[in-house]
């Protein structure tokens, strides 16, 4: 008898090594590069490659996918004509599925079955580059007023943000949004990727899929939180207010918003990083704490203190409406639509994953990629120098070592390793090893056990 499990909760729908997480210990990882590294070292057209291509790309090449997205960026002229027949007042997600859906009937070959196909990955582009388009032309034409074309001399997330507000923005501005494209840019099986997923296995064009997966996201359990939780921190009022709040949403088993997890146990990493640059950014421009950071700030100190033995913590959701509301200035209703790119990243999965009509899932089975440190991506010379100190004659043995150690431990990057060869050979103190290279402090406690797993061999 087929055994019934609702909502499929943990049945692997395919196997994926694009992003892994450690709930237990709060870590995101893309493609084996960790999250915190990612937003403080790379752009988001850099993660864009990272995620479709499985490494990050050198210079040339992010040059030349830098050009593509800017050939792209212009939307069709019937479909400007299209947004422009549509209700001023019709719901952004509405209006980016339909203007995706309706690109596949410009396109001859949308039928085209191979996922990998150059018409394909050709297709996936096109969408990324129009996604940036489309709701920025919306913002401005739901608004009265006149759309503006897009910029072929600025980077993505500064191109969105000038045809969304009308203005060249700050670099403080177009980093931080740039840092929230990498955080909503991919986060294992969700309901809007599996969607995609599911359309695609029934060889559906590329434009359809992504359509199926925006629909999904415009639901108010997947991409609607971070609204909820600047309804819930108005609807509070005042500091004061929060501790009876919350006992009385516990007490009546309510919601509370932006809260809680069911991949984490401890704080979102993505809620960490949200966090920390609304209070960067604040410091640095000398501004005042809003009354919604001041509120959201002792909600968590209170929940804190009432569920962490539960394992509630933040998630993306709680600090990321304050960010788009009082430093971007984005409307409410454009919340998810101005952030969350995951049809970008479900393009990936269309290349990669077909299901079979029987074999729907909202999860996937990890397939490990060790967790590399980034900061080393400017520091080549460095740890070549490093790498050059092992004796020739040891090389094979050591190579043979990283291998099992990684079979044990999938976190731990060729570099950390070889880091600690280094350290075994000419220091003496996890002080001096600090000083042959940096890198996560999560990481670098993993010292003592390359070690010990070193004097086992």
């Amino acid at each position: 008898m087929i055994e019934y499990i609702p909502g499929l909760a943990g049945v692997p729908a395919t196997e994926s090594s694009i992003s892994s997480i450690d709930g237990k210990n709060g870590i995101l990882a893309y493609r084996g590069y960790s999250i915190e590294d990612l937003v403080k070292y790379a752009s988001f057209e850099e993660v864009a490659m990272l995620l479709r291509d499985g490494e990050l790309p050198s210079s040339d090449a992010l040059a030349d996918f830098q050009k593509v997205l800017h050939e792209r960026y212009e939307v069709k002229r019937d479909i400007r004509l299209m947004m422009w027949a549509l209700p001023a007042n019709g719901h952004p997600m509405d209006v980016l599925q339909t203007t995706i859906a309706s690109m596949a009937t410009f396109y001859p070959d949308a039928g085209a079955q191979d996922p990998n196909s150059a018409y394909t990955q050709s297709a996936l582009t096109k969408i990324i580059a129009n996604m940036s388009t489309l709701v920025a032309m919306w913002a401005r034409i739901s608004t009265g007023y006149d759309p503006i074309p897009p910029s072929k001399e600025m980077s993505y997330a500064k191109n969105f943000l000038a045809m969304s507000f009308g203005e060249e923005p700050d670099d403080d501005i177009v980093k931080l949004f740039d840092a929230c494209l990498i955080l909503h840019a991919e986060h294992t099986i969700n309901a809007s990727t599996f969607s995609a997923m599911v359309t695609a296995s029934t060889l559906a064009n590329p434009f359809a899929s992504v359509s199926a997966a925006v629909g999904t996201l415009a639901g108010s359990l997947h991409g609607g939180a971070n609204e909820d939780v600047l309804n819930m921190l108005d609807e509070i009022g005042e500091v004061k207010n929060v501790r009876a709040y919350i006992e009385n949403r516990l007490k009546n088993k309510a919601v509370i918003w932006g809260l809680g997890h069911r991949e984490y146990s401890v704080k979102d990493p993505r809620a960490k990083i949200l966090q920390g640059m609304i209070e960067a950014y604040i410091k640095k421009n000398n501004i005042a704490l809003s009354k919604r950071f001041e509120i959201a700030l002792e909600v968590e100190r209170i929940c804190e203190e009432l569920l962490s033995a539960k394992g509630v913590y933040p998630n993306v959701d709680f600090y990321s409406g304050i960010l788009y509301a009082e430093i971007f200035k984005i409307p409410r209703k454009h919340f998810t639509r101005f952030l969350q790119w995951h049809a970008q990243v479900v393009g990936l999965h269309i290349g990669m994953n077909r299901l079979g009509i029987t074999e729907f899932s909202d999860r996937h089975k990890f397939t490990p990629a060790q967790i590399s440190g980034l900061i080393l991506k400017n520091n080549d010379a460095q740890t070549n120098n490093i790498i050059t100190k092992i004796p020739a004659d040891e090389k094979k043995a050591f190579e043979q070592l990283i291998k099992s150690y990684r079979k044990k431990h999938i976190r731990t990057s060729h570099n950390i390793i070889v880091v600690a060869y280094s350290w075994i050979s000419e220091s003496d103190s996890l002080a001096s090893m600090r000083n042959i290279i940096s890198f996560e402090d999560y990481l670098f406690e993993e010292i003592p056990s390359i070690l010990k797993f070193w004097k086992e061999q």
